[in-house]
């Protein structure tokens, strides 16, 4: 998440939670009914909250206490004593039926990024990497949009992993600038890349060919997300349609521009993500 740092004081409560805004996900939770949107904004929010400790850039110990404090707060809403600014949290818990262990998750795929840098992870760490901070948001928001359980998990499984992935494709150059490198140490041997340091990697000739199956991996995903969601009701899937197509065509994008420096961001135009709500809003 590229938006502003939510930072609090040593000893200080975790911040209450944000509201997105003019991103691809705000415009999709646009297509959910209020309640459902606003439970999303909830989810949103929280993420955006323990994304900014594990990226921010104060001591690691006081953004590990950061963390430690919403663990605290989570365990708080289920034991029924949710802290005031975590009151509208606490009703998407309720009403939704979302799970502790969910929540827990993406705190503890935040904790990867915090307790060191992740230069180059086999593709097991990558997986549990991608389970935390993208599937096991998925999982919160399935329920929330209301499918059924059995597809739900499935989707969320496949969805945000291709989201993850694809983001990763996306950000080499951010991630890089404060040592972080997320293509798995496997594509980089099988590219002839013997370096793990970010700057080296993306300086290297074989680049391309440690994304490629990355790109592939992504893609796999997406194929299996779309397979999922051609067999629920269409009304449950408008949000992660939509997301499955921006990603989708930002991945496109991606492999169309190529990975030798410079390599130029790759963003949607914000007249094709209103057309892509729009085909999703009314088809």
């Amino acid at each position: 998440m590229n938006e502003a740092r939510i930072t609090s004081p040593a000893g200080a409560s975790a911040p209450a939670p944000a509201r997105p805004s003019g991103s691809s996900f705000y415009l999709a939770m646009k297509l959910l009914p209020q309640v459902r949107r606003n439970a999303m904004y909830e989810i949103y929010g929280f993420c955006r909250a323990v994304d900014d400790i594990a990226d921010g850039e104060g001591p690691r110990l006081q953004r590990r206490e950061q963390l430690q404090r919403w663990r605290q707060d989570i365990d708080a809403i289920y034991r029924g004593g949710a802290p005031a600014r975590l009151a509208g949290l606490a009703g998407a818990v309720s009403r939704f039926d979302l799970r502790r262990e969910d929540f827990v998750a993406v705190i503890d795929g935040m904790a990867m990024d915090l307790e060191q840098d992740i230069r180059a992870p086999d593709l097991a760490t990558l997986d549990l990497y991608c389970d935390r901070v993208a599937s096991a948001v998925g999982r919160l928001s399935v329920r929330v949009f209301g499918m059924d359980p059995i597809p739900g998990e499935a989707l969320a499984h496949h969805l945000g992993r291709a989201l993850q992935l694809t983001n990763i494709l996306r950000d080499l150059d951010e991630d890089a600038g404060v040592g972080r490198l997320y293509l798995p140490a496997e594509a980089l041997r099988e590219a002839g890349i013997e370096a793990s340091d970010p700057a080296a990697v993306l300086a290297h000739a074989g680049l391309a060919h440690a994304c490629a199956p990355v790109v592939s991996l992504a893609r796999k995903h997406f194929l299996e997300a779309n397979r999922i969601m051609a067999g629920v009701p269409r009304a449950t899937i408008r949000a992660p349609r939509l997301m499955e197509s921006v990603y989708r065509r930002i991945l496109n994008r991606l492999v169309a521009r190529g990975w030798s420096p410079p390599r130029a961001p790759v963003r949607l135009a914000r007249v094709k993500l209103l057309w892509i709500v729009l085909r999703n809003s009314l088809f």
